[in-house]
């Protein structure tokens, strides 16, 4: 078997994963658009066009082609959309895309649309709005008090995510949020609606959780694993614990059995004063899956002998309670191993022949 991840940029740990996973009855092939360093531990890798570019799925179809990729996985949430469109066109070439549907992706990349589905099927939510208008009035009347977030409605990770005091605080993190948003790459989606860019947020107070809801590749729903974050760095948890907590487990398992997602939903979670809410939705591995891993559960795994239509034993979701992890900084290069150099010109070769 073949495994071909996209957008996999640092996610190196993700492409070791499936290594050990595959062993000797496969291959794990590393895409992305730039030189990075998952390419290092791929069997193959590939440099690859951009995203929205015209080029970039038949770039991909033809890349499984030559390499007999049998299935896709894509690590990054604008690579979701683009390749939830095109499911059909690998199916018809042998290649299977391992991603939610459209529509829901569309719901988890939108926080607008996002807050709209939890608030409709009664999960907690915080307070979010479109404009300072509607805002002020709710400071008003009293249902939302500063501090305020001020942030992307298509963003990731902590990019240009603003906390304000007060409301001149406010009105000039609007506009800057905006302003970053048309020099970054998150223009492309918020493009989308150019009138409402941008989200204002109720601000919660609680202990923060993030969810690993975990569906099989028919959208049936499995386990879910908690982590309390201890720590976080650059929107992605640096420490975290895993934990029982029934309360968000039973959310994790409503959700999963209503989205019908593939594979894994990462989660972002609240409890405050003892009363779940729900943040956020990512439909792939999220930067707090590898906590998850860390505690004994093995997704990559699970995913391999679902496709072989093999069973997967309960042990291989089943997270060992009570693991604290760490995240850790550390330099790849040449001297400690990997042939960094020549795996990326390895890369760049395959981009031109395909």
């Amino acid at each position: 078997m073949k495994i071909l991840l996209t957008s996999a940029g640092r996610r190196g740990y993700l492409v070791k994963y499936f290594k050990e996973v595959l062993g000797n009855e496969g291959e794990v092939h590393v895409a992305n658009n730039t030189d990075s360093t998952a390419m290092l531990y791929g069997d193959m890798s590939v440099i690859t066009p951009l995203i929205h570019d015209e080029g970039y799925i038949p770039f991909l179809k033809k890349y499984c082609q030559i390499n007999h990729i049998d299935v896709i996985i894509p690590l990054f949430d604008i690579d979701l959309p683009i390749l939830s469109k095109c499911i059909n066109e690998f199916k018809e070439i042998g290649v299977r895309v391992i991603v939610s549907n459209e529509a829901f992706i569309k719901i988890c990349n939108d926080k607008w649309a996002t807050y709209n589905y939890l608030k409709k099927n009664g999960f907690y939510t915080p307070a979010t709005f479109l404009n300072i208008s509607d805002v002020l009035k709710a400071i008003n009347d009293g249902s939302v008090h500063f501090p305020l977030i001020v942030k992307p409605r298509w963003g990731m990770g902590s990019i240009s995510i603003f906390e304000a005091d007060n409301k001149e605080e406010l009105k000039v993190l609007y506009e800057k949020t905006k302003k970053n948003i048309n020099s970054s790459y998150l223009s492309f989606e918020s493009n989308q609606n150019n009138k409402f860019p941008v989200i204002i947020q109720e601000k919660l107070n609680g202990q923060e959780y993030g969810l690993d809801i975990i569906n099989d590749l028919n959208g049936t729903y499995m386990t879910t694993v908690v982590k309390k974050k201890y720590a976080m760095r650059s929107g992605e948890t640096d420490q975290a614990e895993i934990v029982i907590n029934r309360d968000l487990e039973l959310i994790g398992k409503e959700i999963g059995s209503l989205t019908g997602h593939i594979g894994n939903l990462d989660i972002d979670a609240f409890s405050v004063d003892g009363v779940p809410y729900v943040l956020e939705m990512n439909a792939r591995f999220g930067g707090g899956y590898p906590f998850s891993h860390h505690a004994g559960v093995n997704l990559p795994k699970a995913i391999f002998l679902w496709l072989k239509n093999e069973p997967v034993e309960q042990s291989v979701l089943e997270p060992e309670i009570g693991v604290i992890g760490y995240k850790d900084i550390q330099v790849i290069g040449d001297g400690m191993g990997v042939a960094t150099i020549q795996k990326l010109k390895e890369a760049i070769n395959h981009r031109n022949y395909v």
